[in-house]
């Protein structure tokens, strides 16, 4: 085994009462790399997790935690090289936070589980780094979800291990917990080479936080590899079976399925302007297309997802005559389009806008039009600002 890799496997068999669940599990961590783990409902995540804790017996194969076979360490040599975070809520009776807090310290006591001065000084510096600090003396019972993953967070910094290993960390918190325990863990891992294994279900923060990311599917590690890799093309919708929606993995985005139907409404959008009008008549059930847009426009993906029909230009290309015609003649088969740009890009004078456009914006400052010459003549100048 490398001398960088903290943690490994060799053709792991995991699973329940000798049931395989996933089979020949082979791969590295090394120390201050973050690995994830993502797939469906009941790939087995949980369970491969709980086998590399000790917590499930190996049906077959080995796992090393720092160059020793896990069967051959006791379980305090287990607790001092691995700290574990999983989903399930423990029943903390009677218990304060720094109570919690401090059983992370219990593998370096005696048998009483008598900390020292120097043992409540790690933990007291645990609780700070996660932000729990004013919670010490709180009762555990007493505390939000999100206080509670921090302070179980404490716990296992507190055991000051080489590897830490945490089963969807991210469960029941808010976005703003979220980034915090992530953040933390990507800390953790930079500044003190702590080797991080962790289950996610939220793709869009795996996408971001992981430097390794193991896809299980099938009863197998179905891919392995950096986000750039597994996040790429469709490979995720299959992984996850999607049917009602698609994936884009540039943004971490799920979008559920467009409208179908004749567009009734044409939306002329650009640079994120139509995303909102785009949704809303997503909500509205209103079938609509949307043009001229950009391949590599940053609303492009959103209108592929949820538009009936979509023209499009290629990237940094002027927009063509035949994409112009094209949208012109969707137009004539909707009856009103929606101008998402302001009209002072449509680089005509105040008042030709004024006579030409009837102006009832709502509250998101959309305006619906009637008139379909406006957006001819947008189109045209657009083109004319693109060659130019």
């Amino acid at each position: 085994m490398s001398e960088k890799h903290v943690l490994q496997t060799n053709q792991l068999a995991v699973g329940y009462s000798r049931k395989i669940i996933v089979d020949g599990l082979t791969f590295s961590v090394s120390a201050g790399e973050i690995c994830t783990l993502i797939g469906p409902n009941g790939a087995g995540k949980s369970t491969v997790l709980k086998t590399i804790a000790a917590q499930l017996p190996l049906i077959s194969g080995t796992v090393a935690l720092c160059g020793d076979r896990l069967d051959s360490l006791r379980e305090k040599d287990v607790s001092k090289r691995l700290s574990v975070l999983l989903t399930q809520k423990i029943t903390a009776e009677r218990m304060t936070c720094g109570d919690v807090a401090e059983t992370g310290r219990y593998p370096y006591t005696g048998t009483l589980g008598i900390l020292s001065d120097a043992d409540k000084k790690i933990v007291h510096a645990a609780m700070s780094l996660v932000g729990a600090e004013h919670l010490y003396d709180t009762d555990f019972r007493q505390i939000s979800d999100g206080q509670r993953q921090c302070v179980m967070l404490a716990r296992a910094i507190a055991q000051q291990p080489k590897i830490m290993l945490l089963d969807e960390p991210t469960s029941f918190l808010d976005i703003g917990h979220k980034l915090h325990i992530l953040s933390l863990l990507r800390q953790l891992a930079k500044e003190r080479q702590i080797a991080v294994i962790q289950s996610l279900h939220e793709l869009d923060l795996a996408q971001k936080f992981s430097d390794m990311v193991i896809c299980i599917h099938n009863g197998r590690a179905e891919r392995t590899g950096t986000p750039e890799e597994i996040f790429f093309g469709d490979y995720i919708s299959a992984l996850y079976g999607i049917q009602n929606g698609s994936y884009d993995p540039r943004f971490g985005a799920a979008e559920p399925s467009g409208t179908a139907g004749e567009p009734e409404i044409f939306v002329i959008g650009g640079g994120g302007a139509g995303i909102p009008v785009y949704r809303r008549l997503h909500r509205m059930g209103i079938p609509f297309a949307a043009g001229v847009l950009h391949e590599n426009d940053l609303e492009y993906p959103v209108a592929s997802a949820l538009a009936a029909s979509v023209i499009t230009e290629r990237p940094f290309e002027p927009v063509s005559e035949e994409a112009v015609g094209t949208a012109l003649s969707v137009m004539e088969q909707c009856r009103c389009v929606i101008c998402c740009v302001r009209y002072d890009e449509c680089r005509q004078s105040t008042a030709e806008g004024n006579r030409i456009v009837s102006r009832n914006p709502d509250r998101s400052g959309v305006a619906l039009i009637d008139l379909k010459k406006f957006f001819q003549n947008y189109l045209t100048n657009r083109i004319s600002c693109a060659i130019m």
